[in-house]
């Protein structure tokens, strides 16, 4: 019996595999997020500096036959360009088959996986059969503890038909992107623009689909931290870095603040890759100085604590000013309930899948965790929860698709340890490890647009990919 419960294991851990490719890895493909180069996302090479005349070279993860799968993106040198139209045309045509081709590897690495889910449910079924065929061979209390795992294994069954559904789903977007791309090719080839308007809102409701798709399938529980990415060593211990969670994929920008408490410089990079080699930034003087470390750049303006107060501030980047500012009732302040590490770190802002968050601590609240959803525009506390864990003993904390993460610790040996579910008003403790490569910690933010943790480790700015287990919702579910 031991074998089928170990082979129905790994189910979990396959489709735990390919949900996480599939939130990672489908979108950067696609265009729907970053292009960071990272384990899990695509990187775009230009090996000429004009569009008109460079070849665009995709790279993306290896196939399930460990073979690297790449997409060459030629020029159309013989296309007309000679008026605007046409060149928006050329781009429609790009983009069209940039998103087909991704459908192609999406299917080439869940098709596999999805063959040995189907063989899976046959395996449950005759797993179920042995089980009440062995009433009469096995002890009371072995016969009980099998039953009961098989319970447990159930809701299996209801996951395989929706991942079915969605397979299916799937395979009719990459269907509606062959017919859109074909009537595109015969435009192009005719070099007119018969049905242009039409054609770009069909490829902007797919973009729309597809997303969708990708969002429903890439929120979920968490289940693994990867190991850190370095991406630079720069600045003092203490410090936060970050990019807008509701920027386009081509806004690659990066800001950076240093230090804790007092400060009011914000550097802010043109990209990743101009973050890394330290050139081609801008300054934004703050009106008001920060404290602590939990700042959140979310569409354009940067959400931080006013130093010495409780007061959220909502700088708008392009304006240089500030748009509005508020308390939070009855939030600490001054280190008087910071993290473990301190640093005046009483308030954190976050953003996850749907939106801004604030984590901070009341008197009322006796020192544990409350997590506020806000307002971006006024900054006006729409819900607040308690989750009952003491602040002092959190190490940093996160949010992902409207759970709050928690971790142990800053320092070495640090794991995600409690979890709190704003949509039930429940916890768990958790036990999910990640490798505290430079021993503190102090700064921990979930960028939803990336799928990644962005940290400030020791004067170090670093990475983490994230695996999300989907978790399908039955309709015997409370």
């Amino acid at each position: 019996m031991s074998v089928p419960l170990l082979k129905i294991g790994a189910v979990l851990s396959t489709m735990a595999m390919v949900t996480n490719w599939m939130s990672q890895t489908l979108p950067s493909l696609v265009g729907l997020n970053g292009t960071v180069s990272r384990a899990g996302a695509s990187e775009k090479i230009t090996l000429f500096q004009s569009p008109e005349e460079g070849w665009q070279l995709y790279t993306s993860a290896q196939a399930p036959d460990g073979k690297c799968i790449c997409t060459a993106v030629i020029p159309a040198q013989s296309t007309c360009s000679r008026d605007g139209r046409s060149r928006e045309l050329r781009q429609l045509m790009e983009k069209v088959q940039n998103v087909s081709q991704s459908m192609e590897v999406l299917e080439l690495r869940t098709y596999r996986d999805l063959q040995y889910v189907r063989s899976m449910e046959t395996l449950m079924r005759s797993l179920d059969a042995r089980l009440r065929a062995a009433d009469g061979s096995l002890s009371a209390k072995s016969f009980q503890e099998l039953k009961d795992r098989m319970t447990e294994l159930l809701p299996l069954s209801s996951v395989l038909e929706q991942y079915k559904a969605d397979t299916r789903t799937i395979v009719r977007l990459r269907e509606e992107v062959r017919n859109l791309s074909g009537s595109l090719a015969a435009i192009q080839e005719e070099m007119g623009a018969y049905g242009y308007e039409d054609l770009q809102q069909r490829v902007m409701a797919l973009e729309a689909r597809l997303h969708a798709c990708a969002q429903k399938l890439g929120c979920g529980k968490l289940t693994g931290v990867s190991n850190p990415i370095t991406i630079r060593a720069m600045g003092s211990r203490f410090g936060s870095w970050m990019t807008d969670t509701m920027a386009p994929s081509s806004d690659t920008r990066v800001w950076y603040m240093d230090g804790y408490y007092k400060g009011r410089r914000v550097l802010e990079f043109r990209t990743l890759g101009d973050f890394i080699k330290g050139q081609n930034f801008i300054q934004h003087l703050l009106p008001q100085p920060w404290a602590g470390t939990g700042h959140v750049v979310y569409n354009g303006s940067l959400f931080y604590n006013k130093y010495q107060s409780n007061v959220v501030v909502k700088y708008h980047f392009r304006s240089r000013s500030v748009l509005v500012q508020r308390s939070l009732p009855g939030a600490g302040y001054n280190n008087t309930f910071p993290y473990s590490w301190g640093g005046f770190s009483d308030m954190d802002f976050m953003v996850d899948e749907s939106g801004l968050w604030a984590v901070y601590t009341t008197n009322q609240n006796a020192g544990n965790i409350v997590v506020s959803r806000l307002d971006p525009h006024t900054l006006e506390v729409v819900r607040s929860w308690d989750t009952g864990y003491p602040k002092r003993s959190a190490g940093e904390a996160f949010m992902i698709c409207g759970v709050l993460y928690v971790t142990n610790s800053h320092l070495a040996g640090a794991k995600v340890y409690f979890a709190y579910f704003t949509n039930t008003s429940s916890y768990e403790y958790t036990d999910v490890p990640f490798h505290n490569q430079y021993s503190h910690i102090s700064m921990l933010d979930y960028n939803p647009r990336e799928r990644a943790l962005y940290t400030w480790n020791n004067g170090h700015q670093v990475l983490y990919n994230v695996t999300l287990f989907h978790v399908i919702s039955t309709a015997g579910d409370p």
